[in-house]
């Protein structure tokens, strides 16, 4: 049963990986993963014409500062947390 489940879900990541990249470039997301969470957060959109894809600009005064524009710092960000993954047997769990 656990060699099916495997092979079932090793023959659904080409497919999800190519429209999740697909869908990734469009939108102009970002994303990262690690052992714990996949993380996506939208990147700037190059046609914005307030930026123009540089995702803000700076605000002159005493202590300059960016501020961000609404393109990219309005838009949600996702975060996945994925299932704790077991230490090996022979390895120390630091």
């Amino acid at each position: 049963m656990a060699r099916i489940r495997t092979a079932a879900l090793a023959a659904a990541v080409v497919p999800v990986t190519v429209v999740v990249a697909a869908v990734l470039k469009t939108g102009h997301w970002k994303m990262a993963a690690d052992r714990h969470r996949i993380h996506v957060t939208a990147l700037p959109r190059p046609d914005c014409p307030r930026c123009h894809g540089e995702g803000g600009w700076w605000v002159d005064g005493a202590n300059p500062e960016m501020e961000a524009c609404g393109c990219w710092a309005d838009r949600p960000e996702l975060r996945i947390p994925l299932l704790p993954v077991p230490p090996w047997p022979d390895q120390p769990p630091f």
